[in-house]
């Protein structure tokens, strides 16, 4: 949902529906197939729509579907979702094995230009998405979590065994929430030094592929069999 229009990709084709009485408002250009979403960002003060499908990745203005720019990537499936760094840079991964690249966007009097920066095989995520978090990527490297330096694509560390989990990022306390393949949750640092696991427990049983979620002070997860949630207890804003 960006402003009052919903933005679905149909077979790699963006296209936009009114929020209130869900009538066609624009249909973009055709992307090629994926399985990647349509992600909103801002890039130089300009609100747009990313799409990665097939040839590579498009932006679109969420008023019209307008074509902002695109980028040819390597043929691949699209599966992991793209993420913004500081300065308004796209890293991409295809969740296929092959490299992440970080994507320079700029915009001048010319219109929009893309760049790619660097290559990294530091990070290669399958299906789980990845996060960007004071200049460094945090993300699945096979059954690993691996972090890579924004500002060449150099990996910094990799460590634990979690299959093909998910994570979220808690940005305030540097840490990330592991939710692994078995259905283990796991706290690790959010910084470049060294591999760190805090804690680690078991929440559910059996494959879990889902991300977890943290609404307040409750936890949960969940996988194709059931659900669970945890009250959390929140520290006291005097410590």
């Amino acid at each position: 949902m960006v402003g009052d229009i919903v933005v679905v990709a149909t077979a790699g084709t963006l296209a936009a529906y009114d929020l209130a009485t869900g009538e066609p408002r624009w249909v973009g250009p055709n992307g090629g197939g994926g399985y990647s979403s349509p992600h909103p960002l801002t890039i130089d003060g300009v609100q747009q729509i990313l799409l990665l499908s097939g040839p590579g990745a498009i932006s679109v203005a969420p008023g019209d579907g307008k074509l902002l720019w695109q980028h040819p990537l390597p043929e691949g499936t699209r599966i992991v979702q793209p993420a913004l760094t500081a300065e308004g840079d796209i890293l991409t991964h295809d969740g296929e094995g092959n490299e992440m690249r970080r994507i320079a966007i700029t915009h001048g009097p010319g219109g929009w230009t893309a760049e790619e920066r660097w290559t990294s095989v530091g990070l290669k995520p399958y299906f789980s998405d990845f996060v960007v978090h004071k200049g460094h990527a945090f993300g699945f490297d096979g059954s690993n979590i691996a972090c890579i330096d924004l500002k060449d694509g150099g990996g910094k560390w990799k460590g634990g065994r979690y299959g093909h989990g998910q994570l979220v990022l808690l940005a305030d306390q540097d840490l990330l929430l592991v939710l692994s393949e078995d259905g283990g949750l796991a706290l690790v640092r959010a910084t470049p030094d060294q591999f760190a696991e805090l804690a680690r427990f078991r929440a559910i049983d059996g494959k879990t592929w889902n991300h977890p979620v943290l609404a307040g002070d409750v936890l949960l997860a969940r996988n194709g069999q059931e659900m669970v949630a945890f009250r959390l207890s929140l520290a006291s804003q005097n410590e």
